[in-house]
């Protein structure tokens, strides 16, 4: 009968030594998605802050029709000279006249 009650009480001991540890390593890895979750949330709204929020204009949005057209007069001539190609041209034309 005592090594029977010995080998009850050894199969608690480790039982008990298992459950604790367990529990602590899922406490863990929880605190440490928890801080990765928060710190991925964090940076998605920063991201989405400075995408959103409008910038604060210093002079009015829209510009006046001569400056639309020495925009795009300069450009032509970065085209023509060869420092912009078609595909850098016609990119820089839509931005210009997206205003």
């Amino acid at each position: 009968m005592p090594g029977l009650l010995r080998g009850i009480a050894r199969t608690a001991v480790v039982a008990g030594t298992a459950s604790a540890v367990s529990g602590r390593v899922q406490r863990r890895q929880a605190s440490k998605f928890a801080q990765r979750d928060a710190q991925t949330a964090a940076t998605r709204e920063q991201a989405y802050q400075e995408q959103v929020a409008p910038a604060e204009p210093s002079a009015p949005q829209s510009a006046t029709t001569d400056d639309l057209l020495s925009q795009l007069k300069t450009l032509g001539e970065l085209k023509e000279s060869g420092v912009l190609t078609e595909a850098e041209f016609q990119a820089q034309k839509a931005k210009i006249l997206a205003g």
